[in-house]
């Protein structure tokens, strides 16, 4: 079942678009290691729990018209992660967030997919901030957010159930993306 509302958004490797359940096979595998997931909530404790959180999004769509997209890859077809626009009760801001399946870490796929992510959320969405949460520890995720153009803007505790870590807080303006997209397009 497609979702209606979710548009489609390509890179020239990468595919955004609605959750398909096909999905969760991979999202499983995602979402069960550990590694994986120490900087994004942990990993889902069962089978059962993983399916929960694979709702999510879809719900997310339904109901605030926007949520992370699914990420498949072109040349595989395969489902890779999410990435997009996330902005739950409660939260630092209005985020672009992404998580990436393991074996597809270290390819760029994570700032290729944050630029049109960024992208629709200035362009459609007409946010004029976007932010990153991302774990004091996580060298990565901060390793993107410097290609992208943002840097920290605070740090904070989250809010019970996620307050387990301390997190940094990156972002940028919409004028700010504007003037340094092409920048961050080459550093893709």
């Amino acid at each position: 079942m497609m979702q209606a509302n979710v548009p489609t958004l390509e890179t020239p490797r990468l595919i955004l678009r609605a959750t398909r359940v096909e999905d969760f096979g991979r999202y499983v595998e995602l979402f069960s290691d550990p590694d994986a997931t120490r900087y994004i909530g942990g990993p889902a404790a069962t089978r059962g729990l993983a399916w929960r959180r694979f709702l999510q999004m879809p719900g997310a769509w339904a109901l605030q018209g926007y949520g992370l997209f699914a990420v498949e890859e072109k040349a595989s077809g395969r489902w890779i992660g999410q990435c997009g626009p996330w902005q739950p009760a409660d939260w630092t801001g209005s985020e672009v967030g992404y998580a990436l399946h393991p074996d597809a870490q270290g390819r760029g796929y994570a700032t290729e997919a944050c630029i049109v992510a960024i992208d629709y959320a200035f362009d459609v969405l007409g946010w004029t901030e976007v932010i990153h949460n991302i774990d004091a520890d996580n060298l990565a995720s901060q390793a993107v957010a410097r290609r992208l153009g943002a840097s920290v803007l605070r740090r904070v505790d989250h809010a019970p159930p996620f307050d387990e870590h301390v997190v940094d807080v990156w972002g940028q303006t919409r004028d700010h993306w504007r003037a340094r997209r092409a920048a961050a397009e080459t550093r893709a």
